[in-house]
């Protein structure tokens, strides 16, 4: 064959191959939709216990190129089963089952695992962290605080709206101030999307100080054991910072395009979430590059999972003991997959002055009422830049240490530089700034995807109203 044919027949093939596998995402593209809505739905019908309707409006209108397709779009919440269905026209069924405990997963067909816990063994464990508030809802004394919060839940006029639904402003240990949405409250689980992978490396983390698992070590997953494996190489380190090189797409856009990423089969499709993706070829050596997608955390869950016992409830028994009880987060539900793996690339609700607690975990070293729950050193490796991560990423957290596009970005608008925080999408924040002794969280459904640029300018707003050296922004 001359070389001119070989050309031809590898343009040709590669061609083909990018058809084939066009046509199985597309084939996806439906379920994913649906499986999605479904989830989201669920969650917010049961676990949040807020308007289905409301929650699906405001959803679809934060998801750039969705509103294409919302006149095909159905979906109906059963509340005597707990259970919502979705489809589009009518066709590509998903359908999200609640379970106490455990919230919703995605029902894809086959064995369940862990379908119900065991009783609680005892009374919770006393919390070490100090109270942050008092039963009622703390309102801002100060002008400037409360002229913080209206900007935080004013709308800009235009579309994308910002939909926040809370605010809890917290320094030096208490929360100075709080604002809430109608229909939301002190006690309302709220879903931090990928937030969650914030949790995810805290218990990682405590894994890791048990003598568990190893930053640097190759990550104990069954599947890469053989050294000939090239995933072999792959580290806890990688899988935190999102360097592993999995061939998986990106969890950075949550939009219609996003459908077809392998990713989001995992999510919605794949019964075990975890087993997909180790399962995933190499797009790049581990290391070498940053591509920040869900398989990572999935991955990081299962080695949770087995570490803590296998099961379902013994991640809960686990992350209780170890975390939530001792920060005195009562209100937190952790969902599943089918398999008893933690979706704990997005799945976490808590109410926004858990989200709060668990941020003065990392403003307070790792350590809290004396006992150190992280390892030392841990929240200072957490918060280090990522190498290539030009959106200014940790290990578990976004950060505005070292210099990157994003933080050279959110400093601009007087986020300060020691400032790192956990994320999700639609604009989930949990702000950790030690130089300020400050945190702050904002939750709710922006359609600016992470409504960056408000957030940014409502910490330099925070900061400036209660002592410190920040700015008040003009402006939405």
């Amino acid at each position: 064959m001359t070389p001119a044919k070989k050309i031809i027949l590898l343009v040709t093939t590669t061609f083909c191959g990018a058809l084939a596998l066009a046509a199985v995402r597309s084939h996806d593209a439906p379920r994913v939709v649906t499986g999605f809505i479904s989830h989201t739905l669920c969650s917010a019908a049961f676990v949040s216990k807020v308007d289905p309707d409301e929650a699906y409006a405001e959803t679809l209108e934060a998801m750039p190129g969705v509103g294409l397709i919302a006149w095909a779009l159905a979906y109906h919440v059963d509340r005597d089963a707990k259970q919502v269905t979705a489809t589009l026209l009518g066709g590509g069924q998903s359908r999200a089952v609640y379970r106490d405990g455990l919230g919703c997963y995605v029902a894809n067909g086959g064995e369940v695992a862990d379908t119900t816990l065991p009783p609680a063994a005892g009374e919770p464990q006393r919390a070490l962290l100090p109270e942050i508030a008092g039963a009622a809802v703390v309102e801002a004394e100060n002008p400037e605080l409360k002229l913080a919060l209206d900007r935080a839940f004013g709308e800009p006029g235009q579309l994308p709206s910002r939909h926040t639904k809370a605010v809890v402003i917290v320094k030096d240990g208490r929360i100075v101030a709080e604002r809430y949405a109608p229909g939301y409250g002190v006690d309302t689980p709220i879903l931090g999307y990928s937030a969650t992978k914030s949790v995810i490396s805290a218990l990682t983390g405590i894994l890791v100080r048990q003598g568990k698992l190893a930053v640097n070590a190759p990550a104990p997953v069954a599947a890469w054991q053989n050294p000939d494996d090239p995933r072999h190489a792959i580290t806890v380190d990688n899988l935190l910072r999102h360097t592993s090189g999995l061939a998986m797409g990106s969890s950075l856009n949550a939009s219609l395009a996003s459908a077809l990423a392998p990713v989001n089969r995992m999510k919605y499709i794949e019964r075990d979430m975890a087993g997909f993706a180790e399962t995933c070829p190499l797009e790049t050596a581990p290391g070498s590059a940053w591509n920040y997608h869900d398989g990572n955390y999935l991955i990081l869950s299962r080695l949770i999972r087995d570490a803590a016992g296998g099961h379902a409830a013994d991640v809960l028994r686990f992350a209780r003991r170890e975390l939530f009880d001792s920060l005195g987060m009562r209100n937190v539900t952790l969902e599943f997959d089918a398999t008893g793996t933690p979706e704990g690339s997005a799945q976490m609700l808590a109410p926004a002055r858990d989200w709060a607690r668990f941020g003065l975990l990392y403003l307070n070293d790792g350590v809290v009422g004396g006992k150190r729950i992280l390892p030392e050193g841990w929240v200072s490796y957490s918060a280090a830049l990522t190498p290539n991560g030009w959106v200014g990423i940790g290990a578990g957290f976004w950060t505005n240490r070292g210099d990157s596009k994003g933080s050279r970005f959110r400093t601009s608008l007087g986020m300060p530089a020691d400032a790192f925080y956990a994320s999700g999408t639609f604009g989930q924040y949990v702000i950790i700034v030690p130089s300020e002794r400050l945190v702050v969280v904002r939750l709710g459904t922006s359609g600016n995807q992470y409504e960056i640029a408000s957030v940014s300018r409502l910490v330099a707003d925070v900061i400036a109203a209660t002592g410190g050296k920040g700015h008040v922004a003009a402006g939405n």
